[in-house]
């Protein structure tokens, strides 16, 4: 596999970091002989940002959701444990369930 740059440095283990809002907007691009309309690059770059700023918060957003469910689900099987602990006599088919 190729080793693969971001910003002059090797990647560590060969995968890249996330990359930025940040990083989107300040990337500077050499000059070539048939350049490209700087606006409009700009204004990619500004579009390019804001939606890895939202991607990037929903994944944020979603992962807090995520740890409370499992917080939810973790209580409610504590809870449900609990509940149905087994009798004394203990028979094959008898039983909570």
């Amino acid at each position: 596999m190729a080793q693969v740059y971001r910003g002059g440095h090797p990647y560590p283990a060969g995968f890249p970091s996330r990359l930025t809002p940040h990083e989107v907007r300040t990337r500077a691009f050499a000059a070539r002989r048939r350049g490209v309309d700087h606006d409009e690059v700009r204004e990619f770059q500004a579009r390019v940002a804001d939606e890895l700023a939202m991607l990037n918060e929903t994944v944020r957003l979603l992962s807090q959701e995520n740890d409370r469910i499992r917080r939810a689900l973790r209580d409610w099987q504590t809870m449900h444990a609990r509940e149905c602990q087994p009798t004394q006599e203990h028979h094959p088919n008898s039983g909570h369930w």
